[in-house]
């Protein structure tokens, strides 16, 4: 399965779409499109996984790497409209602690 990924720069920021499958093929496509996102300073990154059917724990370092760059330059990272799926897997890993993640797409709580 491929991955799509769409970025829009708006007010807030930057929000990214991405759909499809997160696993050890995609996630170097993944980071390759948002690691870049992250360095400028005080940055809002938003990623919709509304459509992301799979995600893997290659994926979840992409992540743990982008909120790790965004945070050295005093920005933010949102992660928003998982599946019930995906909200438990942040969860048993403990990254729903650490990480902006919100089943609607305005944000917000954990």
């Amino acid at each position: 399965m491929n991955i799509r990924i769409d970025k829009q720069q708006n007010d807030n920021g930057i929000v990214v779409m991405v759909t499809g499958e997160i696993d050890a093929f995609t996630a170097p496509k993944l980071r390759e499109e948002l690691l870049p996102l992250a360095e400028e300073k005080n940055q809002l990154i938003t990623v919709n996984l509304k459509d992301v059917s799979y995600l893997d724990s290659t994926g979840l370092g992409v992540f743990v790497g982008l909120f790790k760059q965004l945070k050295k330059n005093d920005g933010e990272l949102k992660l928003v409209e998982l599946s019930e799926r995906l909200k438990r897997l942040f969860k048993i890993t403990g990254l729903s602690h650490i990480m902006n993640i919100s089943a609607n797409s305005e944000g917000g709580g954990r």
